[in-house]
This record gives structure tokens, C-alpha cells and sequence, in this order.
């Protein structure tokens, strides 16, 4: 059976041939059950984001994923990147906040 977190790589990576892919299960981060996939951190670096502005590349992701998002994913952090945007970024984002929601807040 494939996971939630392997069903989002895998349309990744054939819609955008990414130079470079992380799918991260946050879910961990917040006040969800064990072994929950609701929560995610994508990075994608792909040639196909050229010349698309950061609304449309978040646009396409939305509309490919769009199984995933009416199912049990309730957030995704999304970070589409040109290949120039990810090396003059130091091949790297930035990390999560901690989650607040919930019973986790202060």
C-alpha cells in the first residue's frame, strides 16, 4: 500500500522532473495521532518553474495534489524553486516554525 507522503513524491517527480525533491512528514510537529500524514514540507526544484511566478507554481502543486488536500493532508509548506533560486539559496530552506495550534499553545 502506498503512504500519503509516497503518493505526493511520486506525482512530483513525474510532473516536474526536480533537480531536487524533499516530501517531509511534519506531522510529527503538531497535535495529531502517531503515524498521522497531515502535515507536509515540499521543496521542489525543477526547470519548470521558470518564468512562473511563486503563485502559479504553488497553483500547479495545489491542483496536482488535489486528491491528497480533500483527504487527510491538512497543511502543506510549499517551496518551489528554480534551480538558480535553490543554489544561490545555498541548496537549502528554511525550517519549519513549531507548531502553536491545538493543545501545544502557549
Amino acid at each position: 500500500m502506498t503512504t500519503i507522503q509516497e503518493s505526493i513524491q511520486q506525482k512530483l517527480e513525474s510532473a516536474f522532473a526536480p533537480l531536487h525533491l524533499e516530501v517531509i512528514n511534519e506531522s510529527h510537529m503538531h497535535n495529531v495521532p502517531e503515524g498521522a500524514e497531515s502535515h507536509f514540507k515540499i521543496v521542489v526544484v525543477s526547470d519548470a518553474f521558470k518564468g512562473e511566478r511563486l503563485i502559479n507554481r504553488h497553483r500547479q502543486i495545489n491542483k496536482l495534489l488535489a486528491k491528497e488536500l480533500q483527504g487527510g493532508v491538512h497543511a502543506i509548506a510549499l517551496h518551489t524553486l528554480t534551480p538558480e533560486d535553490w543554489f544561490d539559496q545555498g541548496g537549502r530552506t528554511a525550517d519549519s516554525p513549531p507548531c502553536l495550534g491545538g493543545s501545544k499553545q502557549t
